[in-house]
């Protein structure tokens, strides 16, 4: 049985499945070559920030789309379930939750690139860092939240996945020499079995709530 410290600390692990910056570091240092050491570590950050940003808003307004647009939660759970088991299975498979830029989205990061202007927000940020199962994440839990200073805390957890985030993009070198591809393969199977776990937890929660016969069997 899930203790309390648990179900609080559960939203950054999710997070941490989901946005999974050491399955992006490929990402990173390809799309930075011929950058100096100062625009690698000023794109790391500025990357880092952007994913806080869009992770902190999720959770702070997400709520409030929802009932703008008249969508229940116990919905958005299911559908929100189904989207972060399509991002598991994406990393089963070795490849980046979130990823889902096409040719002409990663031809255009290249031109960027060689142009001198940041790729940080996109395609670092969004899509391949945030999107939406790391929105859909932080509004399902959102809504969990009963008090104010919970709600800080998973904004908190925005802020501790932006400071891994930078770290890791920081380091990105060291780390693929250590890791190698394989290392970061094994690495994102594992984070995408977690959260293979974690999205069948939420749709469960959110089928009970819509089919209450389905709880009462249970």
């Amino acid at each position: 049985m899930a203790t309390p410290a648990m179900d609080l600390v559960k939203p950054l692990i999710t997070l941490m499945a989901i946005v999974n910056p050491l399955a992006i570091v490929p990402f990173f240092i390809h799309y930075t070559q011929g950058y100096t050491e100062a625009q690698r570590k000023r794109t790391a950050w500025v990357s880092a920030f952007s994913a806080f940003v869009v992770i902190a808003i999720s959770a702070l307004l997400g709520l409030q789309l929802l009932a703008f647009f008249g969508i229940s939660i116990a919905s958005f759970q299911v559908g929100g379930g189904m989207l972060l088991l399509i991002s598991s299975l994406n990393m089963l498979n070795a490849q980046p939750a979130e990823s889902k830029s096409n040719e002409e989205e990663i031809r255009a990061a290249e031109i960027k690139a060689s142009l001198g202007a940041s790729i940080a927000v996109v395609p670092l940020t969004i899509p391949l860092l945030t999107g939406p199962a790391t929105m859909s994440t932080m509004v399902i839990y959102a809504d969990k939240t009963q008090h104010v200073w919970e709600l800080a805390i998973l904004v908190g957890y925005g802020v501790v996945v932006g400071l891994v985030t930078g770290v890791i993009f920081s380091l990105a070198d060291p780390i693929a020499r250590v890791l190698g591809k394989t290392g970061i393969n094994v690495m994102t199977r594992l984070m995408g079995l977690i959260l293979a776990a974690l999205s069948v937890e939420v749709m469960a929660d959110g089928l009970s709530t819509l089919f209450p016969a389905l709880a009462r069997a249970h």
